[in-house]
């Protein structure tokens, strides 16, 4: 599979998401679309999983964005209104959900960039909640500079969640930062060692999975529900989403766990 969907063992709850044409940049074929989208969506339909891991195969590029000898050539000749293969069609008909553009996980998401994060891969790290990169890595929106809108996430999200100043130099620019200006910018977390990489993102990925899985789902969805409300506002929708859970079987759970000095045991009940 070009995308492939594992559920290592010995990170219970944990599902781990690999773009494999490392051949090909890791780039977005139609079937590394599907299949993108295809793993998605089981994760956001099973509770049991409660973050995810995403990352790419190879040492050099995390995912150079949509592949430039099938998916953008077909995407021009579908926006012309010509006809493409149904295979094609369903690829680029899977694009936004491939993308995470538009399309809510409803679980943590943590990136390992194992390399170079461009176009449509710098897109999918802006849905990710959490970001690790290898030291050689560098991000790039490169569409102004192929005459094309940046159509996934990045003039979405990448305003509210870098200052003004940084999010227009990458839109407008097209030029690639290193993983130091990247880190400067807050546009990742940590730049970590490559044999750590993908063990970091892990560990990363375990403790948000051994916390209250509908508490985590509740604070995910209510930053990016407040993030733009008035503050009178907020304060009230946050205690509107905080309630509910006082009143859970896990939040009984977690003070009985307190007093007898041992971990939870959730049940997302």
């Amino acid at each position: 599979m070009p995308a492939r969907l594992e559920f290592p063992s010995d990170h219970p709850h944990v599902a781990v998401v690999t773009i494999d044409r490392p051949d090909q940049a890791n780039s977005l074929d139609p079937p590394t679309l599907c299949a993108l989208a295809d793993a998605w969506r089981r994760i956001a339909d099973d509770d049991d999983i409660r973050c995810a891991v995403l990352t790419g195969a190879g040492e050099r590029v995390f995912c150079a964005g949509m592949d430039m000898k099938t998916t953008i050539p077909a995407a021009q000749r579908f926006a012309r209104g010509e006809r493409v293969d149904p295979e094609v069609f369903e690829g680029l008909r899977n694009v936004a959900t491939a993308l995470l553009a538009g399309f809510d996980l409803g679980t943590p998401l943590v990136c390992a960039i194992n390399g170079h994060a461009r176009a449509g891969g710098f897109d999918l790290m802006l849905a990710s909640e959490i970001r690790f990169a290898v030291p050689h890595a560098t991000f790039a929106l490169e569409e102004v500079a192929l005459g094309l809108y940046p159509t996934g996430n990045a003039t979405v999200l990448l305003p509210r969640q870098l200052p003004w100043v940084y999010a227009h130099e990458l839109l407008l620019t097209a030029r690639p930062v290193d993983a130091p200006r990247a880190l400067e910018m807050g546009l990742i977390n940590r730049i970590v060692p490559a044999a750590r990489l993908l063990a970091t993102a892990l560990d990363t990925a375990d403790a948000i999975a051994a916390n209250a899985p509908l508490a985590v789902r509740a604070t995910r969805s209510g930053v990016r529900e407040l993030l733009h409300l008035p503050l009178e506002v907020a304060y009230q929708r946050q205690e509107e989403l905080g309630r509910p859970l006082r009143r859970t079987e896990d939040a009984r759970e977690a003070q009985r766990a307190f007093v007898e000095k041992r971990r939870p045991l959730w049940k997302g009940q």
